[in-house]
């Protein structure tokens, strides 16, 4: 073991000073832990809360989205059912029919603004939500057969099919088993 003499340290210079960390010619020692004035030590603190902030500004922003949508969905099914109930029951009149779409309106906790019923044809204005999330859908309901095809061609949505095996006649049965008679 190598004895130290007092007042000096093991690598030969002169011994640590009560000058608060600084060395004879004014600059920092090693082991100091305090930044020297002018540093940027501590600065990747401030950009971590900055990138903090803007990720929670976007998710905020997200998550307003995605109830906006939820909400337009909502109130998009409660329209559908209302016009629904008001075509179920048009033989009742426009009044009754109309107070039909309103209960089932509320029940999805939707309010009925408009509502019009035309012969079997019912014509609804539905809104829910509060606020810059207040959505306003209009549905429409009637009978599946509407209107007659347009004269003089077939109709846009039919469709040509070939002629094939009549059921009974050597075709596959109903149970899908093999040839056979339909029951």
């Amino acid at each position: 073991m190598d004895l130290v003499p007092a007042g000096r340290r093991r690598g030969g210079g002169p011994a640590r000073r009560a000058s608060g960390g600084l060395s004879r010619r004014g600059g920092r020692r090693r082991g100091d832990r305090r930044p020297a004035p002018g540093s940027d030590r501590g600065s990747a603190t401030v950009w971590s809360v900055g990138a903090i902030a803007v990720l929670c500004v976007v998710f905020g922003t997200v998550l307003a989205l995605g109830h906006a949508v939820v909400v337009r969905h909502r109130t998009a099914g409660g329209a559908d059912l209302a016009a629904l109930a008001a075509a179920d029951h048009w033989m009742e009149g426009g009044t009754a029919a109309c107070e039909r779409a309103d209960r089932v309106a509320r029940a999805q906790n939707a309010r009925l603004v408009r509502c019009a019923v035309t012969g079997e044809v019912s014509d609804v204005s539905v809104t829910s939500g509060r606020g810059p999330f207040a959505v306003e859908v209009r549905a429409r309901a009637g009978p599946a057969g509407g209107a007659a095809p347009p004269t003089g061609g077939a109709a846009p949505d039919a469709v040509a099919r070939r002629p094939g095996p009549v059921l009974g006649a050597g075709a596959v049965g109903a149970a899908g088993l093999g040839p056979g008679p339909v029951p």
